[in-house]
């Protein structure tokens, strides 16, 4: 990229956070229980096709925007590898890594009962990130880049720690990137965290594969003339992008409208 190019962008960080594609198992229910790892299912030849498909369509939003993909962080389950590695085919060149923040939800309601039945005597969940790596398209893996979480969340935790989770590495990932606008390839309650904790009054209702939203913030000037940012907040609207959700409370833009139409008293 120019330098004029990255100067032009660094106005309004974007991060795109992505959920993996069509899984084996919830096509084949069977598929997991003869499986020595049936917590890591791959996609179906149909999800390698949505992600590819979904990877184009982040380009052309992105690039009709005004901005692109620099890094993708992704999620070290082979759904989300394999959804990765087809939308960098998409967004290349770009530099991938793994970031195990990123993780499905350690828990039965994520899992199921089978792999709750092993879960305790797991020892590792995934082999070494070499072979993880493996999975990724080879020239754009970044290895100098050093991930939030070293290794996956420890089993059991809760739905609400899960999301606070996935915001918190949301967030954390931003500001470790500060220059560069992201792709988080990630799991459903990912996706949905991406949203509800960075938009108020909204619940989520549904999350389809390769689903994403984009969030953004503007970058200002601080005391001294160094860089801040304001927080993130959801650029992406329900529906189009495949999360749909209803607001529990007034949306922000709906009070903004409602207040800019009063009419002032006389």
């Amino acid at each position: 990229m120019h330098h004029q190019d990255r100067s032009r962008f660094a106005a309004m960080q974007r991060v795109v956070v992505m959920r993996h594609g069509d899984r084996v198992d919830h096509a084949d229910p069977l598929w997991g229980v003869n499986n020595p790892r049936p917590w890591d299912p791959p996609l179906t030849d149909g999800g390698l096709l949505r992600a590819s498909t979904v990877g184009d369509r982040i380009r052309a939003a992105a690039a009709a925007d005004g901005f692109q993909i620099h890094r993708v962080l992704v999620s070290p389950f082979i759904r989300c590898l394999q959804t990765a590695a087809q939308a960098i085919a998409a967004l290349s060149p770009i530099k991938v890594s793994i970031e195990y923040g990123l993780s499905e939800m350690m828990n039965t309601q994520a899992m199921g009962l089978v792999v709750s039945q092993v879960a305790p005597s797991i020892d590792r969940w995934f082999p070494d990130i070499s072979q993880l790596e493996a999975a990724l398209p080879a020239g754009s893996i970044d290895h100098s880049a050093e991930p939030l979480y070293q290794e996956v969340p420890k089993w059991g935790e809760s739905v609400w720690e899960a999301r606070s989770r996935y915001a918190s590495v949301i967030k954390a990932l931003a500001d470790k990137y500060p220059d560069e606008n992201l792709l988080l390839v990630t799991h459903g309650e990912g996706v949905g965290a991406s949203v509800s904790f960075f938009e108020p009054g909204v619940e989520i209702y549904e999350v389809e594969y390769c689903a994403y939203s984009v969030l953004g913030r503007q970058q200002h000037k601080v005391v001294g003339s160094e860089q801040g940012f304001n927080n993130l907040r959801v650029l992406s609207t329900s529906g189009p992008t495949g999360i749909h959700y209803y607001y529990t409370t007034p949306s922000p833009a709906a009070v903004a409208v409602a207040s800019s139409s009063e009419v002032p008293d006389h």
